[in-house]
């Protein structure tokens, strides 16, 4: 008994450390949004004299913040959707069906999963060029639709746990794939939806690599772009940077707080069926 007490006090020194590692540079961030320049250059690690909140003020004043939320949730809500249906479609295809050209998709599937992304810009850059897409809030949705085979593989672990025989009585009654997949199937797997829902909105919304690549307009840019923009617009104005951070994560830590409980019992939820 007193070993496992050890044990658990032990653990717990040990993820509080870690919390402490993870959670520092949050801290330094949000800390340091309400100090002047000359409080972070002189002491950056301590708390502000007094709250300053000129740095909001400035950045809510001089960045077009709903223009670039506006283009975010755009892209994120679209692309995330689109992700999900195509990714639910082709698990239920795939479960439902099991063959040889099944089996060879899915292992090209898998290949396509493992190849970086950085490494078919070029290529993907030249095939949004000739779509006329290049510059387009619709062609980053488009890229972002890569993202269904991550969410494919998650749904169809979580598919092969369903009772199938709801689904045969349904074909005994005379329903059809479609009416089964959009009546049956998919509230089944509502749990794998939410939870890869999450993982799937927090990838595109925190995304730098493609709205770099392929939005140049200032009109379109997503919040991180404007991140990126504020270093050369603020030059060394650390405080400013760092103020846009912080707003730029707001929506995220809010969706994230709401939905972590989704996380787990999605995951877990297919795995404890039957």
């Amino acid at each position: 008994m007193r070993i496992k007490k050890q044990r658990r006090i032990l653990r717990s020194v040990i993820m509080l450390l870690l919390a402490c590692i993870v959670g520092f540079p949050l801290y330094y961030v949000f800390v340091n949004t309400f100090k002047t320049q000359r409080e972070v250059v002189e002491n950056p690690l301590a708390l502000p004299q007094s709250f300053y909140l000129g740095n909001y003020i400035d950045v809510v004043r001089e960045v077009p913040l709903a223009q670039s939320f506006g283009n975010t949730l755009y892209v994120t809500a679209v692309a995330v959707t689109v992700q999900l249906l195509i990714g639910a479609m082709a698990a239920y295809a795939m479960v439902m069906r099991r063959s040889t050209f099944n089996r060879v998709l899915e292992a090209a599937l898998l290949f396509a999963f493992v190849v970086p992304a950085q490494s078919t810009l070029i290529p993907l850059y030249r095939i949004l060029v000739g779509a006329g897409l290049v510059d387009d809030l619709n062609g980053l949705v488009a890229m972002y639709t890569a993202g269904s085979v991550f969410c494919y593989f998650l749904i169809q672990g979580y598919m092969r746990t369903l009772p199938f025989e709801v689904i045969e009585a349904a074909r005994i009654d005379g329903a059809g794939p479609t009416r089964i997949f959009w009546s049956i199937v998919l509230p089944l797997i509502r749990p794998i939806l939410v939870t890869v829902g999450v993982f799937q909105t927090m990838w595109v919304w925190n995304d730098f690599v493609f709205p770099t690549v392929f939005i140049s307009s200032p009109s379109k840019q997503t919040i991180v772009q404007q991140i990126y923009s504020s270093v050369g617009e603020f030059a060394t104005d650390w405080p400013s940077f760092m103020t846009l951070t912080v707003i730029a994560l707001i929506p995220m830590v809010i969706f994230f707080i709401f939905a972590q409980r989704h996380i787990v019992s999605g995951l877990l939820a297919g795995s404890t069926k039957g």
